[in-house]
């Protein structure tokens, strides 16, 4: 038979399949998945090895989109941080003004619109360093990173919070901050 009848014939049996009686019910192929059982995520469930609907992931498994960083809390991780880390955003106007959106969300309630650490929270806990003071400005731009995703000191951890993109972001703008002329650092390896 050549190709042209298998054509037509698989074109004929697919324009007869386009009729139908409505008054017959289809065809159904696998039941059992036009009506499963549900289950609510957080009930028990018996076709599981564990007894749980909801599943954890897969041990090891990352989702997707997210790249994990293998560093700690703790002052030597931070050190590590600073050493290991680059900022793999350029600058550019986009980029800082999504890392200012950041800071004045995340930052400005402690270190102050301005960075200088008189935020409206001060009020009520002490005042947290200036982010324009020689030390934060001679930091790396990974310590930096760590710091904001674990903390330090009486800083919460926003790493939950930020997102890692944002948090490479508001890197560049706490560097605008410290100084205009220039935004993330130009380190060498």
């Amino acid at each position: 038979m050549s190709k042209r009848w298998v054509g037509l014939a698989a074109l004929g049996l697919a324009l007869a399949g386009c009729e139908q009686d409505e008054t017959k019910p289809n065809f159904e192929y696998a039941p059992d998945m036009v009506a499963s059982v549900p289950y609510d995520s957080f009930a028990n469930n018996p076709n599981t090895p564990d007894g749980k609907t909801l599943l954890s992931p897969a041990k090891g498994t990352v989702p997707r989109g997210h790249q994990p960083l293998h560093l700690v809390s703790g002052p030597e991780a931070a050190e590590r941080a600073g050493v290991d880390l680059r900022n793999p955003y350029p600058s550019s106007p986009e980029v800082l003004a999504r890392g200012q959106t950041a800071f004045l969300r995340y930052c400005s309630p402690c270190h102050g619109p301005g960075g200088v650490g008189d935020g409206p929270v001060t009020a009520r806990f002490p005042m947290p360093p200036s982010l324009l003071a020689e030390h934060a400005v001679g930091l790396p731009d990974g310590r930096i990173f760590h710091i904001i995703t674990h903390g330090q000191g009486l800083m919460p951890a926003h790493g939950s919070q930020v997102a890692p993109e944002d948090r490479w972001k508001l890197v560049h703008y706490v560097r605008s901050l410290q100084n205009p002329a220039r935004t993330a650092r130009k380190e060498t390896p």
